[in-house]
């Protein structure tokens, strides 16, 4: 990975746990993903027109349908992220949604663009699936006393797929198409946007509420969400998905430690440690 790539991935890295830890803090659901959607919209328009006034990109035909998947698979993302948040701590959900989207996407990778890791990549995975184990607190999760834990973890696995679906979705996007990664989520963007505003539209009361409690932290997601994934986009758009799907997942330190420390949030030690672990099984698949 060159250094281009990697100082875009940090600062990616960076952006995305600290929106989530809003969101999180934001306890929404549909109006606050609503409220978010419409001001990262509203960025993008400034945005994408002056990047098309610049450039004046041409576009290949047939290319509404690979946005229009993309932002579907966001949308179901962004609303099983709020709920999962609402079911789940911020330093469980937030690295088992991440530490798992990489695993997924590295295995995308192998099956759809024919990508095949090296033995190190392989024990990464195991060292991953492991500090997932050890993360939700392994067979105990089964125990009576942990059901209120099982449903934010299973929340937090249908996140990470979607991120690992529309992670290798994008890249292709990106790198193989030479979709401009601002006009590019741009449309995801306004996809869903389109397809909550029904929805919106009749909880305006709640929509109106969140706006009123919550408006610090939905600019907070709005804003920041967007230039998280342009820089990954970026960086997908020269370097090869299985390395940036590992790379960025160091935010599941930088998550988890927003849990333990900002949130005082139980079992810190546990996963704080599962979280290294993850980090050293990315790091595995990376240089695999």
């Amino acid at each position: 990975m060159s250094p281009l790539a990697l100082g875009l991935v940090l600062i990616a890295a960076f952006t995305h746990a600290t929106w989530n830890y809003a969101a999180k803090r934001a306890g929404g659901g549909l109006p606050f993903v609503w409220v978010s959607s419409t001001i990262a919209l509203v960025l993008y328009l400034v945005a994408g027109t002056a990047y098309w006034l610049w450039r004046q990109p041409v576009l290949l035909a047939g290319v509404w349908w690979i946005v229009a998947g993309s932002g579907l698979l966001k949308t179901a993302y962004s609303l099983l992220l709020q709920r999962a948040y609402r079911h789940g701590e911020f330093s469980l959900v937030y690295p088992l949604t991440r530490g798992t989207a990489p695993l997924l996407a590295t295995l995308a990778a192998m099956a759809v663009f024919g990508e095949r890791p090296t033995p190190l990549a392989l024990a990464g995975g195991g060292v991953i699936v492991a500090s997932i184990f050890y993360l939700t607190g392994g067979t105990a999760l089964l125990h009576t006393d942990r059901a209120h834990l099982r449903q934010g973890v299973w929340l937090g696995l249908a996140c990470g797929t979607c991120v690992a679906v529309y992670t290798v979705w994008d890249q292709r996007a990106v790198s193989h198409l030479q979709l401009p990664p601002v006009l590019y989520d741009g449309g995801t963007q306004l996809v869903l946007f389109s397809v909550l505003t029904p929805f919106a539209w009749a909880r305006r009361g709640e929509v109106a509420e969140a706006w009123r409690h919550h408006r610090g932290k939905a600019a907070v997601v709005g804003l920041l969400s967007p230039v998280a994934y342009v820089l990954i986009l970026t960086a997908m758009s020269f370097t090869p998905v299985s390395y940036i799907a590992p790379a960025r997942e160091i935010s599941i330190v930088i998550g988890a430690f927003f849990g333990a420390r900002l949130l005082k949030e139980a079992d810190a030690p546990r996963r704080l440690l599962a979280a290294g672990g993850m980090v050293v099984g990315i790091i595995a698949l990376a240089l695999g």
